[in-house]
């Protein structure tokens, strides 16, 4: 058993076979999956586990050169932007897509992780970099 990290086994084994430039959609409850696309289903109650936690945690283990949220957050969850934008890593871009291309994105991703999150536009497209 891992001591620390990501222990959901499913998950960990995604993020530990991440190439670079290849897409993870972390998203809320209501994410639509795209067919074909494998789903980290985490939710267990509306809020549990939540948007935020589930983002840090897989940034503690999987390099990104970037993330794309969705633009409507800042208007409909202001709350919940500012905290993605407070906990998001120095120096790596995060931009703003609309949230009809955030779901086009979902289509090629690796995988979607659904999270309990009922909090409207809590979604992101994580872009894996390299660590050199």
């Amino acid at each position: 058993m891992k001591r620390s990290g990501i222990l959901h086994a499913e998950l960990s084994g995604i993020v530990a076979a991440m190439g670079h430039g290849e897409l993870l959609v972390i998203g809320d409850a209501g994410l639509p999956v795209p067919p074909g696309v494998p789903c980290v289903d985490l939710a267990l109650t509306p809020g549990v586990p939540g948007f935020l936690e589930t983002v840090t945690t897989v940034l503690s283990e999987l390099v990104v050169e970037r993330g794309l949220a969705n633009a409507e957050q800042p208007q409909a969850a202001a709350a919940a932007a500012a905290s993605l934008e407070a906990a998001w890593p120095a120096g790596v871009p995060l931009e703003r897509v609309a949230h009809a291309e955030l779901k086009r994105l979902s289509a090629s991703a690796r995988a979607v992780v659904r999270t309990g999150e009922a909090t409207p536009y809590c979604n992101i497209v994580l872009v894996a970099g390299v660590p050199f």
